[in-house]
Formats: C-alpha cells, structure tokens, sequence
C-alpha cells in the first residue's frame, strides 16, 4: 500500500495508460538489440524498444545486533529526512568520509552534541571536509574504534563501543545513531546489462542513456553525487524524455527505411 502522495501519482500514471506491476520477480534481462526483454520468474516476458532502470539503492549497514530492531526508532540513515527529530538530543555519527563527516556538520544545526566514531585514526575525507567537521564546537571524535551493539526499550538508549586499540568495550548513552558508512545499488540483477563502475552504480550520460542505447537509468542506483527525492525525480524526468526521443527516433528510421 502506497502513502497518500505515492498512490495519487500511480494513480495520475493511470490515468496516462501506464500499467504496474508489483511483486514480480526479474528472471532474465536482454536489453541488446532493438526489441529488449524482461523475462520473470512466472515464465512472462515482457518487451519494449526502450526501458528505464531505476532498482534504487540502499544505505550499507553495520550487520549487528539489535541495528534492525531499532532502525526508525534511534537508528537512521538519512540526516536531511530524520535530522529535525533529534534537536537538542546528542547523538552520534558513524563512519569517516566525506558523507559522515558533511552529515555531521549538518546535523550540528539541530543537535546539541555530535560524536563521530570511525573504525580508523585518520578519516578518508577531503581536508575540506575534516577541517570544517573539526572546527565545529558540537563535534566530538572516537577514532579507532567501532560500534558492536544497540541497546534500548521502546528507542535506541545506548550503544557498545569497542577500543580497537586495546579491544575493551564500554557503553555509551546516546539519543540516536546515524549511520553513514556507504551505500548499495541494486543493480545485481544487471549480470548481462550496462556499464557499472567499480561501486556496482549504472554510469550514464547527460541524457541518463546507460552504455546500452535505448536503455536509461534514474535514482539512486546511477553513478552520482547527492542521492535525494529531488535529484531522483529530475533524473526521471530526464530518462522519460530521452527514452521518448529515442523511440521517435526509431519510428522515424523504420519509416524512412519503408519509403526508401
């Protein structure tokens, strides 16, 4: 079931003869040659002369006891959704690049204290980044350590820390934890597919075409820097049109091949 906004768009989609199908799994992708396939594990195949991939992505999690029970509920992954939630609250951030530390920075504006805890003694950052995060009076740093589990009742209360320097692990009380360690596209279905970088994110060009032509890419799983709702719509708007123009292009090819 759909939230409100989400529902009256599929429904807007609708209206525009645009058909969905939902819990459906992908079997087979041939995306070469003109006509491209999609072929699901119910054994139909579906086939169009271009396709937009959007799989998304998702935030690279710790994997450790208790992260589960408490995303949405102390742990989160996003500092521009959830910030606000926390001001005046300490919490602490995760990870030493440049997200976790551009992240902290911003969450600075709400909450009233923010420890960083990164598993090295140096953060894999832009000195931009480091100099900034270390200038900022409501940051405080745990270097070489890591975070081995969540506890709580009814919200996140307190995290396990282990000094990786002499292996003791202590409690720390916190009102929330983000988590900014990287992140995963869904994008392994695409074992016969476009172009992936080294991340396993679809690179595409300017017109969100991918390496194959006819086939486009939007949202979180293409090759990018800010990973918004804003930067993924305009991403599809663009896809959208370039896999129009592409279609045309075809129709106006096989007529002119007609007329010849």
């Amino acid at each position: 079931k759909l939230p409100g906004f989400a529902n009256w768009m599929k429904k807007q989609a609708e209206e525009f003869g645009c058909t969905m199908k939902s819990n459906i799994n992908i079997a087979g992708f041939d995306p070469y040659g003109e006509e491209k396939r999609v072929a699901l594990r119910d054994g139909k195949v579906y086939s169009s002369d271009a396709i937009i991939l959007a799989p998304g992505g998702r935030p690279r999690t710790l994997g450790i006891p208790g992260e589960d029970r408490f995303k949405g509920r102390g742990i989160s992954y996003c500092a521009t959704c959830d910030g606000d939630f926390f001001s005046g609250k300490e919490i602490v951030v995760v990870g030493g690049g440049n997200s976790a530390l551009e992240e902290a920075v911003s969450l600075t504006k709400y909450a009233s204290k923010v420890t960083i805890v990164h598993q090295f003694d140096q953060f894999q950052a832009f000195n931009h980044a480091i100099d900034e995060a270390k200038a900022n009076r409501r940051i405080k740093f745990i270097m070489h350590s890591a975070i081995t589990g969540f506890h709580g009742d009814a919200k996140l209360e307190s995290i396990d820390i282990r000094d990786l320097n002499d292996e003791k692990v202590y409690n720390f009380k916190t009102d929330g934890i983000f988590i900014f360690i990287g992140y995963i596209p869904n994008t392994s279905f695409l074992t016969a597919g476009p172009e992936l970088n080294s991340k396993g994110e679809i690179k595409v060009n300017r017109d969100m075409e991918t390496s194959i032509k006819g086939v486009f890419a939007a949202g979180d799983s293409i090759e990018k820097k800010f990973r918004q709702v804003t930067t993924a719509v305009a991403e599809g708007t663009i896809a959208a049109l370039s896999a129009t123009e592409y279609i045309y292009s075809l129709k106006n090819k096989l007529q002119h091949e007609l007329i010849i």
